[in-house]
């Protein structure tokens, strides 16, 4: 199975069902696949080898897929937002692309199309591959990982990935025709391909928004009657702060909100619940690896957890729930063997929409099928997933590891805290020492020494943290993730002046 089959059957199956765009002059799936197979025509016409994306969200973006897809060539959407040396290394790489961009400036010396111009080609009578002509475990998309501590590398995933997940995860054809999707995620991320997908698969109408407020977010669900939307945790948090400022509940529409991809407060989620009662949430837990999501928590855990006095049972807010039934997920300890409940060790995963390979380096699958997330966690005895933080993180102060997420949950569980991250920060006789750096909570004040014997008292001396910093806000990527790095050079920085104190 292949993406230009995916789009056979939502044209044909849903011809003059609006999909894409506003529902009076948006993409239907007839008029969808006509401009995929002119953007595909005219690729195969420049002899590029890739085609990539270099801009924002809109219906240009699913043309562009499926247009590589017709061309028998991958399609690599890039973040248009990286510096000139970023994005030049990453070019530097590519063999014969045709960018899709209106910054052509941006990337000199090579083929480009405007994205209105893509949009707007000319009818084609056919494109230069049938569907059954496809190689379903040929390239269909890659991803740049985040480069967030690295140079990125590209993520490769074959029609078989892609198509795999969507067999395990949507139904096709299963929503009414008055649902709507707001997709707000950045094109370059693993979860704006999955949007396009499963939604487009399942008939659900996709609106784009590129530019990201909460004002500007709720005011489109409000105006397109959205039904369902993807959000990350930092949006997820604005959003729940404006409408606190506003007063107002959730959009009544709403019936569906997903958020991941990063770590997100217990406080802002169980908000969350409150303001939109009659909201189903979905915290949709996967990798650029694995084609997306391999892990949800549903809606009915999530007001399960949240009512309970059980403390085993309330804690599951904060997992990403159990696996999809298309794949296996299990925790192993350093020997390859299965932890168990409650025991944290490395989370792997195994099934065919895991593709785990990268252009640079080659699979990453071992022998036996299971793909190392690099992320550490647990399974309690329900069957949920709980992460702890990445592999990577781990800091290795005089020799001990120690894991950030045990130390970040103790302190935002003080009073005054919102919201932890702990890094290590290099020393020069320790190796690295332990920095936290905190968000309060609004008018809350705490002293230093207070959070570090707030520590003490709950985990052993060598856990407690050297130095502990208040922020206003935690540096993310554009999808949420914390850059650690970035705060770990703020700590670095102040202890030219003050010093960050070694273990006493």
């Amino acid at each position: 199975m292949t993406l230009a089959m995916i789009l056979d059957m939502v044209a044909d199956g849903m011809a003059d069902r609006t999909l894409i765009g506003n529902r009076g002059n948006g993409l239907t799936g007839t008029t969808l696949r006509a401009k995929a197979t002119a953007g595909a025509v005219y690729l195969a016409s420049t002899g590029a080898d890739r085609l990539l994306y270099l801009g924002p969200n809109g219906a240009a973006f699913p043309v562009a897929l499926f247009a590589a897809s017709l061309a028998g060539v991958p399609f690599l959407p890039l973040n248009y937002r990286l510096g000139e040396e970023q994005l030049m290394e990453i070019m530097s790489r590519q063999g014969r692309p045709l960018v899709v961009t209106d910054a052509p400036e941006r990337v000199p010396g090579v083929q480009t199309i405007g994205i209105k111009e893509l949009v707007s080609l000319p009818a084609a009578d056919a494109p230069p591959l049938r569907a059954h002509e496809i190689d379903s475990e040929s390239v269909a998309v890659m991803l740049m990982t985040s480069g967030t501590t690295a140079a990125p590398k590209s993520a490769v995933l074959r029609h078989s990935n892609l198509t795999a997940y969507l067999f395990g995860s949507v139904e096709f054809a299963s929503v009414e025709e008055s649902d709507a999707t707001l997709v707000s995620v950045p094109p370059y991320h693993i979860a704006a391909v999955a949007n396009c997908l499963s939604n487009l698969y399942a008939g659900r109408r996709v609106v784009y928004l590129d530019a990201f407020t909460p004002g500007d977010w709720l005011d489109v669900v409000e105006r397109q009657r959205i039904t369902h939307a993807m959000v990350v945790p930092t949006m997820l948090s604005r959003i729940v702060g404006e409408l606190e400022t506003r007063g107002v509940p959730g959009p009544t529409s709403l019936r569906s909100v997903s958020y991941g991809g990063a770590k997100i407060a217990a406080e802002v989620i169980e908000k969350a619940l409150g303001i939109f009662p009659e909201t189903g949430f979905v915290n949709a837990y996967g990798l650029t690896e694995t084609a997306s999501s391999i892990a949800v928590l549903g809606p009915d855990d999530h007001r399960e957890a949240v009512a309970s006095d059980d403390p085993a049972v309330r804690a599951r807010l904060g997992s990403v729930g159990r696996a999809l039934p298309s794949v296996e997920i299990e925790v192993h300890d350093d020997e390859a063997t299965v932890c168990p409940p409650g025991v944290v060790g490395d989370i792997v995963v195994r099934g065919p929409q895991v593709a785990g390979e990268y252009l640079e380096e080659g699979s990453k699958i071992q022998a036996d099928g299971w793909f190392p997330t690099r992320d550490r966690g647990y399974i309690d005895d329900g069957g949920f997933i709980f992460v702890r933080g990445r592999s990577d993180d781990t800091i290795i102060r005089g020799g001990e590891n120690i894991a950030p997420a045990e130390i970040e949950d103790v302190l935002s569980r003080h009073p005054a805290v919102l919201e932890a991250v702990v890094a290590g920060v290099p020393d020069a006789e320790w190796g690295q020492v332990i920095g936290a750096f905190v968000r309060l909570r609004p008018a809350a004040r705490v002293e230093e020494e207070e959070l570090r014997q707030w520590v003490l008292e709950r985990l052993r001396g060598s856990k407690t943290p050297d130095r502990v910093l208040v922020v206003d806000e935690f540096p993310t990527t554009h999808t949420g993730k914390v850059l650690r790095r970035e705060l770990v050079a703020l700590a670095l920085t102040l202890r030219d002046g003050s010093g960050v104190s070694g273990p006493g």
